[in-house]
């Protein structure tokens, strides 16, 4: 029936129609750091079954296929993606990017721990290494002072963290940057500002010295880039616009339908 059309092409248009948000998304982001881009996944819904496969018919024999209606579509989920984006060399000693898999643990409000890639670290006013950000500076957990003398910062790929103080020509230790892996990091909740929030799905975080047991290295010096594709978001931008034009013909096709029923009692 044209009723039922009508209904199946909403749902399409409502489901590309979010698609149409997260591809805006990820291209508005295209250029913030260490940045994940996402990706809608539709399933199909309900079928109406007017005749189900294998029936007999009225001479006993069994019907090779059915016969059903589907009755639209919807947005099943959205699937992070967490594969590295490309590193940009900065120069800057306390710009620092995870070669690999893990992230960053951050101090949230409460003792909670936050996660993230982007690596953009500065110093507090206590000398603490915080992220870089005008709203607020999270410390980096566990928590590494750079003493107000230290003249030179070295960051080694297993983030050992080491400075040369004034007058001194050896370097003394001052921590370790330690990153955490997730099973499935795709339980990650995305709270903005670059971090994620640990969840139920996303199980307990496996914390220790980066390149160990799965961890990705430490990289100093430089940047991890978002890992959106411009062109590819594009081109998703453009099959979402042609599949919402093609739903709504369905819809003005089913309205037609539905005014020729209506004037048949015309006829």
């Amino acid at each position: 029936m044209s009723l039922r059309a009508l209904q199946t092409a909403a749902t399409g248009m409502e489901a590309h129609l979010f698609n149409l948000d997260v591809v805006a998304n990820n291209l508005a982001n295209a250029g913030t750091t260490a940045f994940k881009g996402s990706r809608s996944n539709f399933q199909d819904l309900f079928y109406d079954h007017l005749k189900l496969p294998g029936a007999p018919d009225a001479a006993g024999k069994l019907s090779p296929i059915g016969m059903a209606v589907g009755l639209g579509t919807r947005v099943g989920g959205t699937a992070v993606d967490h594969s590295q984006g490309s590193l940009i060399q900065t120069g800057k000693t306390l710009d620092i990017a995870i070669v690999g898999d893990g992230f960053f643990q951050i101090q949230g409000g409460d003792g909670e721990i936050l996660y993230t890639r982007s690596g953009t670290f500065t110093q507090n006013a206590d000398g603490d290494l915080v992220l870089a950000s005008a709203d607020r500076g999270r410390l980096l957990e566990p928590t590494i002072n750079i003493p107000a003398d230290a003249t030179d910062i070295v960051i080694t790929s297993d983030g050992t963290v080491s400075v040369r103080l004034a007058g001194s020509t050896t370097l003394t230790q001052q921590g370790t940057i330690e990153t955490a892996r997730f099973i499935n990091p795709q339980g990650l909740i995305q709270l903005g500002d670059n971090l994620y929030g640990l969840t139920d799905a996303s199980g307990q975080p496996l914390t220790g010295i980066p390149g160990l047991e799965g961890r990705g290295e430490i990289r100093s010096g430089v940047l991890e880039a978002s890992n959106v594709e411009p062109v590819r978001e594009l081109v998703d931008l453009i099959k979402t616009q042609r599949n919402f034009e093609l739903n709504s013909q369905v819809v003005q096709a089913a309205d037609q339908a539905l005014q020729l029923i209506a004037n048949l009692r015309r006829f």
